[in-house]
C-alpha cells in the first residue's frame, strides 16, 4: 500500500445528522429520510467537496421504545449505494456487512456488483454486530459472544477475499472469432470448508475495476484490530481527543508490526463532528441550538448503550459516577474508552455528558472558524494519528455544506488537500494500492 500526501476525507450519512436532534430543527429534512432523492443529493454534495467517500452504517433492527427513534436505516446500505452510483462518478461508496449475520457469497456478490455498476468505487465495512435486537431478527436467541463473532468475522473476511477475486474480469474473452467466451481454464472453485461456513465458489461476478473493493474495519477491541491487520485496507477508529488516537495508533502498530508488516500501513480515519462559523461563537451557537433542543431520554438510552448501565435514575445536574476500567467492560470498547476519556478530560455532569456525545456518540468535536478547525485537522495529520477523517456532520445537509464550503478551501490553501480526483476508482483515489 501507498500513502497519498493528503488527507483523505470521507462522510457517514445517517439520518437527518448525527446529533441526535437534528430531526427537530426547522430546516431539518426528517420527512426525506426514507426518499432515495436526499441520500443521493448528500453524495452530490460530498463529490462536490472531493470527498473520498460516503458511508453508510447499518441496524439490523428498529425497537422504536421511544417516539423520538430515528428510523435511520430505512433503506439497506448496498442497495442505497446502487442508486447513489447513478448520480456521481468519483466518490467512493462505502456500506457495512455484518459477519454475524451474512451469507459471504451472497454479501461478495452484491457488493462486486455495486463495484462493476460504478466502475470501480465500492467499498465495505465489516462488522460483528452489537446487540440482540438484531439477532433475534436472525433466528438467533442472543448475540453470540465477543470472542466467538470475531472468529466468525476472520473467515468471513478470508471466504469474501477469495470470493472476491476467484477469477478475473479478464477471464471473460467473448472472442467471437474464436468462440471463445471465458477462459474456463482459469476459474475454479474455492472450496472453501471452514467452522463457520461452506462455500464452493467461484462467484458468479469476476473481479473488481479496481482490483477488489476497498475493505474498511471499524472494531477498537483487541480482536477487532487484529482482525483490521489482517484484512482492511483502512480503520475507522473513534477518539475524543489526540491521547486516544494516538493510543489507538500505537497500538494498531503494534499488532501490525507482530504480522510482519510495516508500521502505517494501514490508514486510520477517526471520525470528526464540526460546527463553523465565522466566529467561534457564531460556531458555538449551532451546536447549542441542537443541545438545547436534545430530549433527555433519548440522550439517556444511548449512553446506556455504550457503557451498559440503567442510568436514568442519576441526577442530570451531578457529576457523571465513576465508571468500571475499560478492561471489565464487555460491551463496544471504542465507545466505553471515549466516555472514560470524556470523564476524565471534562469531570462532566450527566448533563453535560449527554451533550458531548448527542453528536456522533463522543467523537473529535471542533467547533469554531475554517482556520480554527483546519489547524487541529492538520496536527493529527502532521502527528500521523490520522490519514484522514470519517465526517459526521451534526445536521443534514447544512453541516455537510458548510464543511464544503468552508473546511475544503481551507485544506486546499494549505495543501492538505486535493483540487481534482486522482482517478477513477475508489483505491486510486484513496491512495491505497
Amino acid at each position: 500500500m501507498t500513502q497519498t500526501q493528503h488527507l483523505n476525507i470521507g462522510v457517514l450519512i445517517y439520518g437527518c445528522g448525527h446529533h441526535q436532534a437534528a430531526w427537530r430543527m426547522p430546516n431539518s429534512s426528517v420527512e426525506r429520510i426514507g426518499d432515495i432523492t436526499y441520500y443521493q443529493s448528500l453524495a452530490i454534495i460530498a463529490e462536490q467537496g472531493l470527498f473520498d467517500a460516503v458511508f453508510f452504517a447499518d441496524n439490523q433492527s428498529f425497537p422504536a421504545t421511544s417516539k423520538s427513534d430515528m428510523p435511520a436505516f430505512w433503506f439497506d446500505p448496498l442497495v442505497n449505494l446502487t442508486a447513489l452510483s447513478q448520480v456521481t462518478q468519483h466518490v467512493g461508496l462505502v456500506a457495512t456487512i455484518s459477519s454475524t449475520f451474512s451469507n459471504p457469497f451472497t454479501a461478495a456478490r452484491q457488493l462486486l456488483s455495486i463495484d462493476h455498476i460504478s466502475q470501480g468505487r465500492a467499498g465495505w465495512n465489516l462488522v460483528t454486530s452489537m446487540t440482540d435486537l438484531e439477532a433475534a431478527n436472525h433466528g438467533m436467541d442472543h448475540l453470540p459472544e465477543h470472542e466467538e463473532r470475531y472468529k466468525k468475522a476472520d473467515e468471513f473476511a478470508q471466504v469474501m477475499n477469495q470470493l472476491l477475486e476467484s477469477w478475473s474480469v479478464d477471464d471473460f474473452l467473448h472472442n467471437k472469432e474464436e468462440n471463445n467466451l471465458i477462459n474456463n481454464s482459469a476459474i475454479a472453485p474455492i472450496n472453501h470448508q471452514g467452522a463457520h461456513f461452506n462455500v464452493q465458489g467461484p462467484l458468479t461476478t469476476p473481479s473488481s475495476p479496481q482490483g477488489k473493493p476497498i475493505a474498511m474495519q471499524a472494531g477498537a477491541s483487541d480482536p477487532g484490530i487484529e482482525l483490521a491487520t489482517k484484512y482492511a485496507d483502512a480503520v475507522y477508529a473513534v477518539a475524543w481527543n489526540f491521547d486516544q488516537a494516538n493510543n489507538f495508533k500505537k497500538k494498531l502498530n503494534q499488532k501490525l508490526k507482530q504480522q510482519g508488516k510495516s508500521e502505517n500501513s494501514l490508514k486510520v480515519f477517526p471520525g470528526l463532528v464540526t460546527y463553523v462559523g465565522q466566529s467561534y461563537e457564531e460556531a458555538y451557537a449551532k451546536k447549542q441550538q441542537l443541545d438545547e433542543s436534545l430530549e433527555v431520554d433519548t440522550a439517556l438510552n444511548q449512553l446506556e448503550f455504550f457503557i451498559r448501565q440503567d442510568c436514568h435514575n442519576w441526577d442530570l445536574d451531578e457529576l457523571v459516577p465513576s465508571l468500571p476500567p475499560a478492561e471489565s467492560f464487555n460491551g463496544p470498547k471504542g465507545r466505553y474508552q471515549t466516555v472514560l476519556e470524556i470523564i476524565k478530560d471534562k469531570n462532566p455532569t450527566l448533563r453535560e455528558l449527554l451533550g458531548y456525545l448527542s453528536a456522533g456518540g463522543g467523537h473529535l468535536t471542533l467547533i469554531g472558524t475554517p482556520e480554527d478547525i483546519v489547524d487541529e485537522m492538520e496536527r493529527w495529520f502532521d502527528e500521523g494519528v490520522a490519514d484522514g477523517f470519517n465526517l459526521m456532520p451534526p445536521v443534514f445537509p447544512n453541516s455537510l455544506q458548510d464543511f464544503v464550503d468552508d473546511i475544503v478551501p481551507e485544506l486546499q490553501k494549505r495543501g492538505l488537500y486535493r483540487t481534482e480526483y486522482e482517478g477513477k476508482t475508489f483505491r486510486e483515489n484513496i491512495g491505497i494500492h
